[in-house]
């Protein structure tokens, strides 16, 4: 009698462990896919936060949008790996801005640092202009976007212009440049010590000590350009 009360119990006593080892193994794989779960939505919710008063605030005429992975560290930098902006200038006119990176330091703040930053704007008879930098910055309220580093301008027509700093007035199509400009192409050369950039190429006017070696038959760069 003794021997099967034994037995028994030593049954209950196994049936019991095995359900706590099952309910151990549960309880871990929740634990584990909590784990992945929440910093997902933290990051999401984060996220959220940064995008929605860029949409917000600029009436229709700004969005903001990413593609690709997200930073692991983004629930604590803000940080987006290929980022895109879009935009229109004042004359409905669009305007595209990428970059390899993007983080906002502050979430209360309209500035946006780039890592590599492009920005492709459509010309009114139609070209393109694509200006790259080694860095930039964006302000998301007033639409201006500031490059430095090596900062390169490239128009579909064959131009090409370096500096080392630009400001570009996205909403009005201006650009303007305090630092040396070295610029060539089918119109011939040119170097001076700064540069302003009117509605789009419209206007180009040269600044400081500035030389132009220009080549023959006139361009429509050479037209629109102005020493000052």
């Amino acid at each position: 009698m003794n021997m099967a009360a034994g037995a028994s119990e030593r049954r209950r006593v196994g049936l019991t462990a095995r359900r706590t080892q099952r309910a151990s193994r549960v309880y871990g794989q929740f634990v584990g896919l909590m784990k992945v779960i929440l910093p997902t939505v933290a990051t999401a919710l984060l996220l959220v936060v940064v995008i929605w008063p860029q949409l917000k605030d600029q009436d229709g005429l700004f969005q903001i949008g990413f593609e690709g992975k997200i930073d692991k560290t983004a629930a604590e930098n803000l940080r987006m790996e290929r980022a895109q902006y879009t935009g229109v200038d004042k004359s409905k006119r669009p305007f595209f801005v990428t970059a390899e990176a993007a983080e906002q330091a502050d979430p209360n703040s309209p500035t946006i640092e780039l890592l590599h930053p492009k920005a492709d704007i459509l010309m009114e008879d139609g070209s393109l202009i694509a200006i790259t930098a080694e860095l930039g910055n964006y302000n998301r309220t007033t639409q201006f976007l500031e490059l430095a580093g090596t900062v390169n301008l490239f128009h579909d027509k064959g131009y090409e212009f370096r500096t080392t700093s630009a400001v570009l007035d996205l909403r009005a199509g201006d650009a303007i440049g305090t630092e040396p400009l070295q610029g060539q192409g089918s119109f011939g050369h040119l170097q001076a010590e700064g540069f302003t950039i009117r509605n789009r190429g419209e206007r180009v006017e040269l600044h400081g000590k500035s030389q132009v070696i220009l080549l023959n038959n006139p361009t429509d760069l050479q037209k629109g350009l102005k020493k000052k």
